[in-house]
């Protein structure tokens, strides 16, 4: 080998260069362990809230070090932003993906204009989306040149408008004025992703992740290691619209006379509905729980009077009109709300705009305000005045917020408070429809613009309040349409279970190597040690994330990278018996595989990299970790093991035998033709075919809510519990289509419901969780709250350890992209196949025998689909065991034809004579790569964990069919279309 010492030092530093980016890693472990064990001292779990104080003082900790020089070479600062990063299922967190609404934003645009045929192209763009690929603001253009007639986009009351008189006029034409708006939308997304990283900064978590996907509006943000998860979705999805308005008194006789109208009209209108329910229902739900309860006068007040019956007094003192429970807030808003309600309205306050106080938490209260506003609905001060914002204390030492407005504002504020002063009024101060605070001016104007929100905050609020109004507001609504929510606690199990699964394959890899190819199996295990080192080093320094199903990778590459070994051993070891010396047959074998090893590792290869594209989250973690694996083992089996073997044999005296006593004649002198039976192989794959297909078309598959949208959840208990029995319970609740399985153990369940999958926002998602926690409570240890059970900071085993949602518009994309994965996979080796034999017979060969094993799989996952004692749900790591099945049958399927176009090349075909010869050859590599694949992937299926049981079983079943029509389906195909040209061949 040429340039050993080049090379020999590559190798070397290439080594210390992960050793060195790993190091950092180790250092931010060792200093967070230190400071959790710091906590833990100092705060007991007697204290209340003790899992978040000690979350404090661990931050704390850590920020008193940062600073301090580690090593001599780092501080925990530094060393923080180049450790490996894990991701949410190793780490816990939240990953969402954020919709921004181009509906939205194209309203404001148009000053939300009420032009009645820009408001139809918006509803009709709004119902093609749900079946459309194409972009929301492209839907929209469709929709309005359809049913436009004379009205043109750059109208006076579209966006001809004062706002876009700098762009657009009256004159221009649909076509001109199409391009500014597609700049102005992708403006808006590109200040809702600005907004959102200002927040993310804010929020405090190490290793954020938040980018743009296209120009489809969506944003995904990734908090690995969030704990508080409520607050970071609250932070994720809040517009942040700040406004100031000014309140009318308690005392304004025209509020309390149109709430005495409203509660008469809403006894009009819902007595009919009353009587009509009572006669087709005996006896409600509600009537049944409180049959035993005597109702007294304030509930037969409360059924008499659907608002005043409902309200409370307001505190004397304060500016809101009223008060009522929390639980009836919703309820009254609505009826609020209703058109025949609020024509109700005097005409001296016929624009009243009603709004609840932002309760504090566990307040069991809320206040009603009523807020002067005008025909147009717009306050008198909004939030883009405020210049700055910082958390405080008030004058009572409170968490509250202060602000600074900008010269506009600060004038704008001094006649609100001035008007508030000479009304006696209060002004509320309103953030996304709630009112944070309504307080009274008692001594007159204020004048700097400078004010204060205060109310019932926690340290954490504030800091989130003024980090979201220093940020901005999004310029239009982000709607969660996909998330995933891990605990911490799931996520330690994860790296328990994959490091577990991890040292099993490894050490089973490194004995078997040994115990078949001898002192040349121990280069062959320093190699493969060395390559994993290479593998996680690559991964530190690009700062690409550790996942479970990336962890997967390394591990399936530990059996993968064994191939190339095994390809150079075996061919060594022929040249051998072909009585060349030591030194020419190790220099000829390894020579003679480069062919096998790079057409295999290519090809395995192109399949990783079209899942990188088509893939997500975790998905994109498998095949970053599969890419990487596959370069390093190619670096490590042609170079590093050529180093150690010419090394050891190069000195006199020492013997190299590539075998053991009891491996040394294995697979030698066979003589199988195996051409002569495959009509028997076609006649068992049809008959296997056929049933795959039978099966697909009448039982189907059972989709994930990556598939077809909706919301799960991985919830565990302290004891077994039925999950049909609980199904029943759960449809009950959610109406039917809800499906609970048993999720590894007994005492764990998996539960999937469609329920409100097209409504978004955190207040469902709150309210599903709501719904599950009553239902499932009776299954919970005594004394478990709602926040026990949901996803939060504690390191619980109990409740909701895992939740993932899924909108039907991203479920259609993810399904979109799954088909053009499968599809682009096959053309793409297929074309590969075809350029590398210079004959469509190969390609043909490989693509039928890769439609052969993906049917075979996707038919097994379909008949044993209801029964199998683990997740069989077909989802995006589906998709990945899929693709890689379809990457291990043609790494197969190529080096049998790599070694067929080799002998045939010399030989000729002798009509199929020599593609026997070829396959018996090559018989040895493909049950040793076959057996050490099964075995590692076997590792990971009983101890990976039970999230990647499904697909773990997928690639067991790929790589047993795989291993099977690389020989039986493959080369027959290849065979049978080549059949007259090689009898043409062999008669000439």
């Amino acid at each position: 080998m040429q340039n050993k010492g080049l090379i020999r030092l590559f190798a070397i530093l290439f080594g210390l260069v992960s050793i060195y980016q790993l190091s950092y890693t180790f250092i931010t472990s060792k200093l967070e362990k230190d400071a959790e064990t710091y906590a833990v001292s100092q705060i007991s779990e007697a204290e209340e809230d003790y899992v978040a104080k000690r979350e404090a003082l661990e931050a704390s900790y850590l920020d008193s070090i940062s600073d301090n020089t580690v090593l001599g070479f780092t501080s925990y600062e530094d060393a923080k932003t180049k450790e490996l990063n894990k991701g949410l299922d190793l780490k816990g967190g939240i990953n969402v993906t954020l919709q921004i609404s181009v509906k939205d934003i194209l309203k404001g645009l148009a000053n939300n204009t009420k032009n009645p045929v820009f408001n139809k192209a918006l509803a009709d763009a709004d119902e093609a989306s749900t079946n459309s690929d194409d972009t929301y603001l492209e839907l929209f253009f469709e929709a309005f040149d359809k049913i436009k007639g004379d009205t043109k986009l750059a109208s006076p009351d579209i966006f001809a408008n004062k706002g876009l008189s700098d762009e657009v006029n009256f004159q221009m034409t649909d076509d001109e004025v199409k391009p500014i708006i597609r700049r102005k939308i992708d403006e808006s997304i590109v200040s809702a992703f600005e907004v959102l990283r200002e927040r993310i900064d804010g929020f405090g978590v190490t290793q954020p992740n938040i980018q743009r996907e296209g120009n489809s509006g969506r944003i995904l943000v990734e908090l690995p290691g969030a704990r508080d998860i409520a607050r970071a979705q609250e932070l994720l999805s809040s517009t942040a619209q700040l406004e100031f308005w000014e309140t009318y008194p308690q005392s304004n006789q025209s509020i309390g006379n149109f709430l005495v109208n409203a509660n008469e009209r809403l006894k009009e209108i819902l007595e009919p509905e009353t009587s009509e329910d009572e006669a087709s229902k005996p006896e409600s739900e509600i009537d049944s729980l409180l049959s035993d309860v005597s109702q007294d006068s304030l509930d037969m007040t409360q059924e008499a009077n659907p608002i005043l019956g409902k309200l409370l007094p307001a505190n004397p003192g304060s500016h809101a009109i009223a008060r009522a429970m929390v639980s009836d807030t919703a309820e009254l808003g609505a009826y609020l709300r209703m058109p025949e309600i609020k024509r109700l309205l005097p005409n001296d306050i016929q624009f009243t705009r009603f709004l609840w106080e932002r309760p504090a938490k566990d307040s069991e209260v809320a206040d009603l305000y009523a807020l002067k506003s005008n025909r147009e609905g717009t306050p008198r001060i909004s939030g883009d005045v405020v210049s700055d914002a910082q958390d405080t204390f008030d004058q009572f030492n409170k968490p509250a917020v202060s602000m600074t407005m900008n010269t506009r504002g600060a004038k704008e504020w001094e006649e609100l408070t001035g008007d508030a002063y000479n009304n006696q009024t209060g002004i509320a101060i309103v953030l996304d429809n709630k009112v944070y605070t309504a307080p009274g001016v008692s001594s007159g104007p204020i004048s700097g613009g400078r004010s204060e929100i205060t109310g019932t905050f926690t340290v954490n609020e504030t800091k989130d309040i003024a980090n979201v109004l220093r940020a901005g507001k999004l310029p239009a609504s982000a709607d969660i349409i996909q998330s995933e929510v891990v605990g911490p606690s799931l996520g330690q199990e994860a790296i328990d279970s994959g490091f577990m699964s991890f040292i099993i394959a490894m050490v089973f890899v490194l004995v078997w190597m040994i115990f078949y190819y001898g002192r040349a199996g121990v280069f062959a295990d320093i190699a493969l040690v060395f390559n994993i080192l290479l593998i996680f080093g690559v991964l530190t320094s690009l700062g690409a994330v550790l996942t479970l199903p990336g962890i997967a990778g390394i591990v399936l590459t530990i059996g993968m990278s064994v191939d190339a070994n095994v390809l150079i051993f075996e061919r060594i070891k022929e040249e051998l018996a072909r009585g060349k010396g030591k030194a020419q047959a190790i220099a000829d074998g390894f020579g003679n595989a480069l062919s096998s090893i790079l057409d295999a590792n290519i090809t395995t290869g192109l399949t990783a990299i079209i899942l990188f594209i088509f893939g997500s989250g975790p998905i994109k973690g498998f095949a970053t970790t599969l890419m990487i694996g596959i370069v390093t083992s190619l670096f490590t089996a042609i170079f590093v093991t050529r180093l150690m073997i010419e090394a050891y044999t190069s000195k006199k005296g020492r013997r190299l035998d590539f075998s053991t006593g009891i491996t040394r004649n294995l697979f030698t002198n066979l003589h199988i033709n195996f051409l002569s039976k495959r009509k028997i192989a076609y006649i068992v794959s049809g008959i296997l075919l056929a049933v795959s297909t039978f099966s697909l078309l009448t039982n189907g598959l059972n989709q994930g809510v990556d598939f077809i949208g909706g919301r799960s959840y991985q919830i565990r208990f302290e004891k077994a519990v039925s999950p049909s029995e609980i199904a029943s319970e759960l449809n009950t609740v959610f109406g039917s289509g809800t499906n609970v399985k048993t999720f590894g153990d007994a005492n764990q369940i998996k539960v999937t419901t469609p329920y409100k999958v097209d409504e978004e926002g955190v207040e469902v998602d709150t309210e599903i969780q709501n719904m599950l926690y009553t239902t499932l409570q009776k299954y919970l240890p005594d004394g478990t709250s709602f926040d026990d059970f949901t996803v939060g900071a504690s390191e619980k085993s109990i409740g909701i350890l895992q939740s993932v949602k899924v909108g039907p518009t991203i479920a259609d994309d993810i399904k979109k992209n799954a088909f053009l994965a499968i599809i682009g996979s096959l053309a793409v080796v297929f074309l590969y196949i075809l350029l590398r034999f210079r004959k469509w017979q190969f390609s043909l060969g490989a693509v039928v025998a890769v439609f052969h094993d993906v049917m075979i799989v996707l038919g097994i996952f379909s008949l044993t689909g209801d029964i199998m004692p683990f997740n069989m749900e077909i989802d995006q790591a589906f998709i990945a065991a899929i693709l890689t099945v379809i990457g291990y049958s043609l790494n197969d399927t190529v080096v049998v034809f790599d070694r067929i176009r080799e002998i045939t090349g010399l030989k000729g075909f002798q009509g199929g004579e020599n593609i026997n010869l070829a396959l018996n050859s090559t018989l040895s590599r493909t049950l040793n790569t076959s057996l050490t694949t099964l075995i590692v992937l076997l590792a990971i299926f009983i101890f990976g964990g039970e999230s990647l049981r499904g697909f773990m079983f997928a690639m067991i079943v790929g790589v047993i069919v795989g291993t099977y029509s690389s020989v039986f389906i493959a080369t027959p195909v290849m065979f049978d279309s080549l059949k007259k040209k090689i009898a043409a061949a062999t008669e000439a």
